[in-house]
């Protein structure tokens, strides 16, 4: 049984992020969830099923984790599983393995995708701030998933975007 819940994973678990670029809900989400599932259910590198894991969150943002310590993934299962995304993508209406874009939390609480002027220009209109809530799609284990992916711009490399 080698895909198992996301909140057993160890926190020093490798974690794979991907932001989509607009929202996938309703049917959309369970065929991204579903394929997803569907793949890691079956996921191996050299022949050994990997321990790994997967969370959805708030309609944009899909954690896949790989508890290393019992099996480590190689570059053709992670190649594997970026295919599995990419070749959705047009179902899903929305990219999900492209990079560049920045993610944060407006004022209503929703989540913004743009790229990287864009954000700069919400700070230049000061609807970003250095308290403004992002996501940091660049974590690399389970434990910083859970502490560091959402946090204040003041916090995170988006410091850098702000004026």
């Amino acid at each position: 049984m080698p895909k198992v819940d996301f909140d057993t994973l160890p926190a020093t678990a490798r974690v794979w992020v991907f932001g989509a670029a607009a929202p996938v809900v309703g049917a959309a989400a369970d065929r991204l969830v579903d394929a997803v599932d569907a793949h890691l259910a079956q996921w191996r590198a050299h022949g050994m099923p990997l321990v790994c894991a997967r969370e959805w969150k708030d309609d944009r943002f899909l954690a896949i984790g790989v508890d290393e310590a019992a099996t480590g993934a190689s570059g053709c299962s992670i190649d594997g599983m970026f295919r599995v995304l990419a070749s959705i993508e047009s179902e899903l209406g929305t990219t999900i393995t492209g990079g560049n874009t920045v993610f944060w939390r407006d004022a209503s609480g929703g989540v913004v995708a743009a790229d990287r002027p864009a954000f700069r220009a919400a700070n230049s209109a000061g609807s970003v701030t250095a308290d403004t809530h992002v996501f940091d799609l660049t974590v690399v284990n389970v434990g910083d998933w859970h502490t560091h992916f959402e946090r204040p711009a003041r916090d995170s490399w988006h410091s850098r975007l702000l004026k």
